[in-house]
């Protein structure tokens, strides 16, 4: 976005928290952002806000637009088919253009009264793709060709690591006893030097690099996509990493971890048959989910040698992948298809 001229008000790194819970000791920099972004809307009184997700955030944040008379676009339905259904009379106050990438989304929304509410198709199923051959990404990383590829993705944010990596580490040295593999952590550029000494904490004895080495897990950042691309398997926060992964028909365990709080309040509030969104779209499980204390390091293990193990399984779940890859892609860009949408309905002149 800053490539195509976009000026930054607000870094969306300093929004990114996940968990009931987790977000209360961020509230007073959240609220911070907040009201910069207000008043930025005040002195430069905008002709059309485009909000992306943070639904928490952003609900407030179009609110404040609406008081000003400055319409609303929202980028990626809330999930309140999910939990907390009430936010659609929120919603239908707030947002004049809801943009939609899954394609049960408008029907919900449509039953619900807002009739604004468009499906686009998913951007990620036009841009995840590989940047180089699978030989010329094992031989830049100097892994062997001869040896099944293990992809950890156990999420980008602070917390999120914090609270995966001891398991997924557990479960990378229970799989090295039965199987020889490669072994690599796609992470974002500069995350390891950014925040990797806020983890030493959890190792005692050593620091986190010592213990990711000690384990034989190589980092690589900057690379995700091709780290997935390439992937025999991969152990995948269950978020956006496990789309990116089902959107390039790679294998995958998937599981997720907030605090114990949090996991007790989300159980009462959300009501979806599974976690992961792969299987949401799929409407059945077609990949493992493990949740909260079932993504230990044992259960990691086994359901990531159950497949390793098994060539007609992981067939098997290219296969069912394949449907998600054309269910979400569509005929047109999604991101082409929202800006269409948004010129014609607010930029007539355009």
């Amino acid at each position: 976005m800053r490539a195509a001229g976009v000026e930054p008000i607000v870094e969306s790194e300093s929004l990114s928290v996940v968990g009931l819970v987790e977000v209360l000791e961020h509230l007073p920099r959240i609220y911070g952002e907040y009201w910069k972004l207000v008043r930025a809307m005040e002195e430069r009184r905008p002709r059309l806000a485009i909000l992306t997700d943070s639904p928490d955030f952003h609900f407030r944040v179009a609110a404040q637009a609406k008081k000003r008379g400055i319409p609303v676009g929202y980028l990626v339905a809330p999930q309140v088919w999910a939990w907390r259904k009430g936010r659609v009379k929120t919603m239908k106050k707030i947002i004049d253009e809801l943009l939609c990438i899954f394609p049960f989304e408008p029907a919900f929304f449509h039953g619900e009264g807002m009739p604004q509410a468009t499906y686009i198709g998913h951007p990620l199923a036009w841009m995840a793709g590989p940047s180089m051959t699978r030989d010329a990404f094992f031989a830049k990383h100097g892994l062997d060709a001869g040896k099944p590829l293990l992809t950890l993705l156990p999420g980008s944010r602070l917390g999120e690591v914090g609270r995966h990596m001891p398991a997924v580490i557990d479960a990378v040295e229970r799989i090295r006893k039965e199987i020889d593999l490669n072994v690599v952590w796609a992470m974002p550029a500069g995350f390891l030097d950014r925040v990797g000494h806020k983890y030493d904490a959890m190792f005692p004895g050593s620091t986190f690099r010592e213990r990711i080495s000690r384990a034989s897990i190589q980092t690589l950042e900057g690379e995700t996509w091709d780290a997935i691309a390439h992937a025999t398997l991969a152990l995948a926060a269950s978020g956006t990493v496990a789309m990116e992964a089902a959107l390039m028909g790679t294998p995958m365990v998937t599981f997720y971890k907030v605090s114990p709080v949090s996991w007790k309040l989300g159980r009462w509030l959300v009501d979806v048959p599974y976690f992961t969104m792969v299987n949401l779209v799929a409407g059945r499980r077609i990949v493992p989910e493990l949740m909260q204390n079932e993504g230990d390091g044992p259960g990691l293990a086994s359901a990531a040698l159950r497949l390793l193990k098994d060539k007609a399984a992981q067939t098997a779940m290219r296969t069912e992948l394949a449907t998600i890859q054309t269910t979400l892609r569509g005929e047109v860009d999604p991101l082409a298809r929202a800006a269409e949408l948004l010129a014609a309905r607010f930029f007539p002149e355009l």
